[in-house]
This record gives C-alpha cells, structure tokens and sequence, in this order.
C-alpha cells in the first residue's frame, strides 16, 4: 500500500515538472512575439548585403528575385525566434533539475533520518 501511494506521489510529481516545464514553453511562445522581434530584426550581415545588392539590382530584375528574399527573410527571422525559445526553455530545464536535484537529496536525507530514528 505504501509503495503505491509513493508510486503515485512520483508520477504526480514527474507528471508537475513535465507540465512545468510546458507551462514555460507556452508562456515564452505567447511572449516571443514581443520580446524577441527586436532581437530577430537584426539579420546576418550576410543576408544585410545580399538585400543591399539586391535592391541595387534594376527593377525587372528585383521584382523577380524579391519574393524568394522576403521568405529568405521571414525563414531567417522565425529561425532564430525558435532558437532563442529553445535556449530560454533549455535553461529553464536546467534551472529545474538542479531543484529537483537538491529535493532528491533532502528527500534522501530526511528518508535516512527517520531510518535512523526508528532503528536507534
């Protein structure tokens, strides 16, 4: 009995740190759009003179490349949006093990105190 009520506590408590860390990933997803526009303006100097060469490029020439640059852009910008989501759920992840790292420990600790005391 007292083995599945432990059971049952673990996988509320692995179920919490999973929900946890969804929570977070779904709060910077609805944040992102405002926080990480700025840093997902500024583009690679790369693609900054490839669009500085294309708009030096004539007309007729432009209009036909212009629409594969703005998804280039779009892709360029959306692609570092998820980067910097991934990183910041990342560190979250990590910040969560070490909590769950130091509960473990204390919960071990604490499991070999009352050992202790029942024994002595």
């Amino acid at each position: 009995m007292q083995s599945h009520f432990l059971n049952a506590v673990r996988g509320l408590w692995h179920g919490a740190c999973f929900l946890s860390v969804v929570t977070h990933i779904q709060e910077q997803i609805m944040t992102t759009n405002r926080l990480t526009n700025q840093k997902a303006d500024k583009l690679p100097i790369d693609l900054t003179e490839l669009i500085s060469k294309i708009e030096d490029l004539p007309q007729e020439f432009r209009d036909d490349i212009t629409p594969s640059l703005n998804r280039v852009v779009e892709y360029t910008r959306r692609r570092r949006r998820i980067l910097t989501l991934i990183q910041e759920a990342l560190s979250q992840l990590r910040l969560d093990m070490k909590y769950l790292m130091f509960d473990l420990e204390s919960t071990r600790r604490e499991r070999d105190e009352y050992r202790d005391a029942l024994e002595g």
